[in-house]
């Protein structure tokens, strides 16, 4: 493990300003939960004491900083793969992921990942956390995954994340008829006795879904959502909340249920339909470079939009339904 030493005065000014906020202000190439986690990890002292990412701190103080290293993903080794390259430039790479990929190593999942591919496309990601990939989408969640290529780019796009300067808006497919759109703000934590799945908990952490809808179908309801937070399985765990989990979902949505009068069409469409109909269809993000606004579109994969078709009883209505943009009425809160 290498240690980088930073020995910092806090500089005047500063009295009662937060140490990790301060030192993010001093080490603009590093973002503020990093430079909570090096606190809480017990790499930082002030004035020769272990303080908390919280202490309030003094002008004059001195913060002396063993810095963690990026070390490269020992876990994750190249891998060649075809990758679906959205956008790239020498700050960011954008890829459209497809259903069935896994974005991380992990149990049961230690190679063929996105993260394995990645290194493979560019070996220098080794370099940066996670080899860059700067959030997560399920296994089986398709669309557009957003990487950095450098450190100062991957700071600034986890402050933006965290500012929620980031949209990411998806499209799903929900079992039942929605009214209307709305916000879940329900806090998310793991599954009191089911540790693979998450839930909606008093105590959780923060959660903020956006949602409208697009289109009513006899039985279900095709949505737009973006995120404020990330949390796993967020959206899947929130539809399910309101009663609407995702068609296909296999740890939400319980037993298959065909509709009565259901087309042999959408009958078998929907047994065949095995992972949850969620895509991450648009990616809007400031470069953080050039300062220029980049929104990217991936368009809908074959078996969503057979999904659709199936709903609509029409092969050319799923175009226009792609194209539906994002409602901005619907306002309801839930």
């Amino acid at each position: 493990m290498t240690l980088v030493q930073h020995r910092l005065q806090i500089p005047p000014g500063r009295d009662g300003h937060r140490l990790d906020q301060v030192l993010a202000e001093l080490l603009p190439d590093h973002s503020r939960s990093r430079i909570k986690q090096w606190i809480l990890d017990g790499h930082v002292r002030l004035d020769g004491t272990l303080p908390e990412p919280r202490t309030r701190v003094l002008g004059g103080q001195w913060a002396e900083i063993g810095i963690v290293a990026p070390e490269p993903a020992d876990s994750a080794q190249p891998e060649a793969m075809a990758l679906s390259v959205v956008h790239e430039d020498d700050a960011v790479l954008v890829i459209d992921k497809p259903a069935g990929l896994v974005v991380h190593p992990g149990a049961g999942n230690p190679a063929g990942t996105l993260q394995n591919g990645l290194l493979a496309y560019r070996p220098a990601l080794a370099e940066l956390p996670r080899s860059g990939i700067l959030h997560r989408l399920d296994k089986d969640t398709s669309g557009l995954l957003l990487v950095a290529k450098t450190l100062p780019a991957h700071t600034h796009l986890v402050r933006d994340l965290e500012a929620r300067r980031i949209t990411r808006e998806y499209r799903a497919v929900c079992v039942g008829t929605m009214t209307g759109g709305g916000v879940v703000d329900e806090p998310i934590s793991r599954h009191r006795s089911q540790r693979t799945k998450m839930a909606v908990e008093p105590g959780g952490r923060e959660a903020v879904t956006h949602y409208r809808v697009l289109a009513r179908f006899a039985h279900h309801t095709f949505i737009a959502v973006r995120l404020d937070t990330g949390r796993t399985h967020q959206i899947r765990v929130h539809m399910a909340h309101l009663r609407h989990p995702l068609v296909g979902d296999p740890a939400y949505s319980g037993r298959l249920i065909i509709p009565a009068g259901a087309s042999p069409r959408l009958a078998d469409t929907l047994r065949g339909f095995r992972r949850q109909a969620l895509h991450a269809r648009r990616l809007c993000f400031v470069h953080p470079v050039s300062g220029e606004t980049i929104d990217l579109l991936a368009p809908l994969p074959a078996d969503f939009r057979a999904l659709l078709a199936a709903l609509a009883d029409s092969d050319a209505a799923v175009d226009r339904l792609e194209k539906l943009p994002w409602p901005e009425h619907q306002r309801h809160s839930i």
